[in-house]
């Protein structure tokens, strides 16, 4: 049995908004990548795991408990970090951990010294102060402060500046290394790709795909792209069949898309040729990804 499960799990806010029929799991140890824009329905299925929302129909269930029914146990159990942050005002950053490490029983505060210092926070100051790079800073330890075995995590870089984006991937890696369960929310290609073992795109409130980036990289189609030293050659070579995404006449250049099956019969055929240039276009998830949006669609906040 899966550690996370969404299963049909539906909810119609009407005019095309809500999700619709979406299933999804993430078994012990797994890094899950929920890969979409803003509003395709990626908070709602948040919401709906982390037992604020009530499924229409369908469920979603947490190590076997119902999120709904079982939300309070759930919501103090899991490391669950908001895609908005709100804190309270007239507190300083400490006070607010000192409430939340009461509120949820945190006697040992090794893990909360770690996470401090690698996230570089000095707590120390009012919330009112804080910039949103650190109030999103003191949202992450604040949610993994008790060190829990699931995160469910929405957006989790959004305000980080780069750096910190790259320390958080580094974290994220480290806790799967620990056997944590992971969903993790986002619509940053290099997030997901450097830190998920499967992917999920959901557009529009459903779920178009679902893989392994590994093994989409393996079996994806390869690009070329070939410059030749004279035109004759250059000629001679853009007759053939091949599936050529772009040909330049004036720099002798084309950009070949090709099958695994074609790639033996493809270098054969180059190696007759006096080429100047030569150069293999590397797997984009974000080339994958954008196969399922029109170039009409609006897809705010990409990186």
């Amino acid at each position: 049995m899966s550690v996370i499960e969404v299963s049909k799990l539906t909810k119609d806010y009407g005019h095309g908004r809500g999700v619709f029929d979406v299933s999804a799991h993430v078994d012990e140890g797994e890094c899950l990548g929920f890969l979409g824009p803003n509003g395709a329905g990626k908070s709602t299925t948040i919401r709906h795991l982390m037992g604020f929302s009530k499924p229409q129909s369908g469920t979603t269930s947490i190590e076997g408990k119902n999120c709904w029914e079982c939300s309070a146990e759930l919501q103090r159990d899991v490391g669950y970090l908001p895609g908005e942050i709100a804190f309270p005002s007239g507190m300083t950053g400490t006070q607010f951990l000192n409430m939340q490490k009461k509120m949820r029983g945190v006697t040992d505060t090794s893990y909360l010294e770690m996470l401090l210092k690698k996230f570089e926070l000095n707590p120390d100051i009012g919330l009112k102060q804080m910039s949103l790079g650190t109030r999103r800073k003191l949202a992450v330890v604040t949610a993994f402060m008790h060190d829990p075995k699931i995160l469910i995590l929405d957006e989790p870089t959004s305000g980080l500046d780069p750096i910190m984006q790259e320390i958080f991937i580094e974290y994220i890696l480290e806790e799967k290394k620990r056997g944590k369960t992971i969903f993790l929310s986002s619509h940053i290609f290099h997030e997901v790709d450097a830190s998920c073992d499967r992917i999920a795109i959901i557009r529009d409130g459903r779920i178009v795909s679902e893989f392994d980036p590994e093994v989409l990289k393996k079996e994806s189609d390869k690009i070329y792209r070939v410059t030749f030293h004279d035109k004759k050659q250059w000629q001679e070579f853009t007759s053939h069949t091949y599936h050529f995404t772009s040909i330049n006449e004036r720099k002798l250049r084309a950009r070949i898309q090709l099958k695994n099956s074609e790639i033996t019969s493809f270098l054969a055929d180059i190696s007759r040729y006096h080429i100047i240039d030569f150069t293999e276009f590397p797997f984009s998830l974000e080339d994958y990804f954008m196969q399922f949006y029109h170039e009409d669609k609006i897809f705010e906040g990409v990186k």
